[in-house]
């Protein structure tokens, strides 16, 4: 790290040593012991501009109060029943871990319907996994490896992917909004499989809008990207089988393990909340909006294209 770099740190530093006590503990609770690693994250969402970066940590840790950020890992989305439904719809798991240690979450994007729940419980449940891979998994692979170890892989499985997916682009920005300003630089790579057509055109015309940094995340794979996620050591390439293994069931060892800590951590409450949690979703930065606009508008032309071509057919 560069002269530069360790003075912006030492500066934000200094600045959240001003902070107050309730945002104090909230920022104990993000950085889980390692507080520089924390502050160069949000350092590097915004460029290495101290005063931005400040600005963008104290509302995340705002945010947190205001959201009980810092609890949800004592709300279980009740009953088990509904949790089943949520976790059908919203594929999302824990696959497996590189060679350098970075836990791997497969995401079957393509075939998450989000139809099953109010997008207030899907956002919980997103939160609650983050909040589990930060205060729990990562804590455990530091200690494991006697060294940080702060962030994850991603990846997003495309398969199944149709123009019907532009119904849940509202779902999915709040998601990644929540993501960006609150949990920024936690993904290392993200691996993109199974690339339909329509993905295809969609990053052609996305891809410009990103930032450098993000750009050099995404490394979009042929087919399965079975190979190369092999040579990651990640055994993330079984994210997709349909037996029990499937990381993406509640049936899984991590999704097992994740619910019976909530329950757990709810039991030590002597008022359990229950009910999904309203978070307030902050508002997308202007160029995230323009790029929800930008695959809104591919996937309206794709969709007038195939009509085109089924009219012309017919």
């Amino acid at each position: 790290m560069g002269a530069d770099c360790e003075d912006a740190v030492k500066q934000l530093s200094h600045l959240m040593e001003q902070v107050e006590a309730p945002l104090k503990r909230s920022f104990q609770n993000v950085h889980q012991g390692y507080p520089k690693e924390t502050l160069m994250r949000f350092l590097k969402a915004r460029e290495w501009n101290v005063s931005k970066a400040h600005k963008m940590i104290v509302d995340s840790l705002n945010w947190r109060i205001e959201n009980e950020i810092d609890s949800v890992l004592e709300r279980p989305i009740v009953p088990v029943d509904l949790y089943r439904s949520i976790r059908d719809s919203q594929l999302v798991g824990l696959s497996g871990y590189t060679k350098e240690g970075l836990p791997v979450f497969a995401i079957g994007v393509g075939h998450s319907t989000y139809d099953k729940a109010s997008v207030h419980y899907y956002v919980q449940s997103h939160i609650q996994i983050n909040e589990y891979r930060d205060r729990i998994i990562l804590p455990r692979l530091s200690q494991q490896f006697g060294r940080p170890v702060t962030s994850c892989i991603k990846v997003l499985d495309m398969t199944g992917l149709k123009l019907s997916a532009l119904s849940q682009i509202k779902m999915l920005t709040s998601i990644s909004t929540v993501d960006d300003l609150n949990y920024p630089e936690k993904t290392e790579t993200y691996y993109v499989v199974n690339v339909p057509y329509i993905f295809s055109a969609c990053w052609k015309v996305v891809k410009p809008l990103l930032q450098e940094r993000t750009k050099k995340k995404v490394k979009v794979l042929s087919g399965c990207g079975r190979d190369e996620l092999l040579k990651e050591g990640s055994g993330s390439s079984k994210h997709s089988s349909p037996d029990v293994d499937n990381c993406f069931s509640l049936d899984h060892p991590f999704h097992k393990e994740l619910y019976s800590h909530i329950k757990e951590q709810a039991s030590h409450r002597e008022l359990i909340k229950m009910g999904s949690l309203h978070v307030s979703i902050p508002e997308p930065d202007l160029n995230d909006a323009k790029i929800v606009e930008v695959i809104q508008a591919e996937f309206q032309k794709i969709g007038e294209q195939d009509e085109s071509t089924n009219g012309h057919q017919g």
